[in-house]
């Protein structure tokens, strides 16, 4: 049975997460702490052989790849715009507080994309890089919350929030589907 092997990292640090702003489809670029955790998840990601690295296409997760890429010698082959963050609308920049929860509604916020609608797309994405990739190890740089809403809903559980620039470490069988072996750096099922 042919797996397709995918590293899921999150974008390093920006300057919006140090002040927990919700970020989401806004372009803010990396911060130096976020250049410095993407060079370190180099050392984690060169134990494996990467045949693809792709990002989505906002500055802090392209920035991301191209920064492990060159630590492992290798370039990113493409930029996916199904992999950009979920959209948080009017909330985005906004931090915990009576602005933000005056958005809120159930699963979200007032005018933004729905954790479903985010899921939904973050799969389809992956599931596609899946198929074009079968039976290789692809490297992919996307979003906190869109890995996390697509990985919970490939793997039928609800996951925690993404740490920035960790190891998260998922196979696709065609068959069986998804599963997890690494998330936020540690192993959850042994090896596939």
């Amino acid at each position: 049975m042919t797996s397709t092997t995918f590293a899921l990292v999150r974008h390093g640090q920006t300057d919006w997460n140090a002040q927990r702003r919700l970020q989401g489809a806004t372009d803010i670029p990396l911060n130096d702490v976020g250049r410095g955790q993407a060079r370190d998840a180099v050392a984690v990601l060169a134990g494996f052989e990467w045949d693809a690295i792709v990002s989505s296409p906002l500055s802090r997760a392209a920035e991301t790849a191209d920064l492990i890429a060159a630590g492992l010698g290798l370039r990113v082959a493409r930029r996916v715009p199904e992999l950009t963050e979920r959209f948080f609308g009017p909330a985005e920049g906004l931090q915990a507080g009576p602005e933000l929860e005056a958005l809120r509604i159930p699963n979200g916020f007032r005018g933004a994309e729905s954790e479903d609608e985010a899921a939904g797309r973050g799969l389809a994405a992956l599931e596609a890089l899946a198929e074009e990739f079968r039976g290789r190890r692809v490297l992919a740089v996307a979003h906190g919350t869109l890995l996390r809403v697509s990985l919970s809903r490939a793997v039928g559980r609800t996951l925690e929030s993404i740490d920035n620039a960790v190891l998260n470490l998922a196979h696709h069988h065609a068959v069986d589907g998804w599963q997890l072996e690494y998330f936020n750096g540690k192993q959850v099922m042994a090896a596939v």
